[in-house]
């Protein structure tokens, strides 16, 4: 037998590294991130106990009584989907075929001839979307992107984070709130050739502010003769102007002059599916057998990445995009959300209007979708949360989901006081 003092050794040495081990810090060195702008608004959202409070930061459309709303069409769907009793298999790395062809044809129209050249895969929404697009650019074009000033800012670390380079281009004036055209033109004029510019094709993220269909003529004329890459993000097809065709113009555009695309779709805000994460990837191709390949090298890099894409909700979406009477009733929901935001922008100016605001608030009214530059500062942003418990992000975006007919006489109150 063991002493007790050659016990108590034994146990010593066999324990004491292993302890040692498990009280040693790996991340010590880790740092707390910065949160993330909109999610520290929402924070501070809730901690404020003012019943006036108002969150015109988060990016999600609310009715009329601010609550999220999920379609009618989208709860028809849904019953579908659960009636069918169907079962959970993956559905493959490229996820539901059917569903990804409807997409397509969404984005390009029944009958459009570069449907023929097109791979489309799904994808974790636009997000997704963005980030393997942003993987397939590092291996295959590995040049500088474009995003105009200013952007989404999930943007920059979506290609940045893949390696990429990020660069900006002229976009936003802040003289008139407004698009600035001729700045703009002239910034892709100077882009190098073989680089990509990324597009917002409808309601730009973050300022509302859309180039007219004359603008995007334009703009096509200048990327064709730089020769640059066009990767269009089109996450709010049919939300913007309340019709489907109208908002997919740029993208159509594009491939009717022959030009090569990328497009990332998103059904998170036209279909209001922002949990379920269904959106699409697709490479408008010189030719079917290219699309092909472009296609197997896509597949390589989602591989990896998350494997297979989630089945519920673009079962949901499936249902709605291939039955006419669904797809009918979807876009007039649709339109009633795109109506409603708009109403609430002309509601906003006319409350400012009433209350004998002398600034012009027309750039309100003209632009269009989820999210509005208001103009206003840094210094007025902060009094309106301070004073008035009115939240939204330092540069002065909204969004105008956020507004409701119960809030908006308020926030056109506040913003009047802290603007005189």
């Amino acid at each position: 037998m063991l002493s007790t003092s050659r016990k108590a050794a034994s146990l010593f040495l066999r324990t004491t590294p292993m302890t040692a081990a498990r009280n040693m810090s790996w991340w010590s060195h880790v740092e707390m991130a910065p949160l993330d702008p909109i999610v520290g608004l929402t924070e501070l959202f809730k901690e404020d106990s003012n019943p006036n409070k108002t969150n015109l930061g988060v990016g999600a459309y609310r009715d009329d009584n601010g609550k999220p709303w999920v379609l009618p069409s989208v709860k028809t769907a849904e019953k579908t989907v659960m009636d069918a009793n169907m079962d959970k298999e993956y559905l493959g790395i490229v996820g539901d075929q059917e569903f990804t062809k409807l997409s397509i044809k969404l984005a390009l129209g029944n009958d459009n001839p570069a449907l023929e050249r097109t791979s489309t895969v799904q994808a974790l929404s636009g997000t997704g979307a963005l980030r393997v697009s942003a993987n397939f650019l590092k291996k295959f074009n590995p040049k500088a992107v474009w995003l105009p000033m200013p952007s989404w800012g999930n943007h920059t670390p979506i290609f940045g984070h893949a390696g990429l380079e990020v660069k900006g281009y002229r976009y936003y004036d802040e003289k008139t709130i407004g698009l600035d055209v001729s700045g703009m033109l002239d910034a892709i004029s100077k882009i190098p050739e073989g680089d990509t510019i990324l597009l917002h094709p409808s309601a730009h993220n973050p300022t509302g502010v859309d180039p007219t269909m004359e603008d995007w003529q334009k703009i096509e004329e200048v990327v064709a003769s730089r020769k640059l890459f066009p990767l269009f993000d089109m996450a709010y097809q049919g939300f913007a102007s309340g019709d489907l065709e109208r908002d997919a113009f740029p993208v159509r555009h594009f491939v009717e002059k022959g030009h090569s695309i990328a497009l990332t779709q998103s059904y998170s805000k036209n279909m209001g599916l922002y949990g379920l994460r269904v959106g699409a990837l697709s490479f408008v191709c010189e030719s079917a057998e290219e699309a092909k390949r472009v296609e197997s090298q896509v597949k390589i890099i989602i591989r990896p990445m998350y494997s297979m894409p989630p089945s519920h909700g673009v079962r949901i979406a499936k249902t709605i995009l291939k039955d006419n009477a669904l797809r009918a009733e979807w876009e007039v929901d649709v339109k009633t959300m795109a109506n409603r935001i708009i109403g609430m922008r002309h509601a906003l100016v006319d409350g400012l209007k009433a209350l004998g605001s002398n600034h012009d608030w027309t750039h309100i009214t003209n632009q269009i979708g989820m999210f509005c530059f208001t103009g206003l500062n840094q210094d007025q942003v902060l009094k309106l949360r301070e004073d008035y418990s009115i939240y939204m992000t330092k540069d002065g975006r909204v969004s105008v989901a956020g507004l409701t007919p119960k809030n908006v006489e308020y926030v056109a109150q506040a913003i009047h006081s802290v603007t005189k």
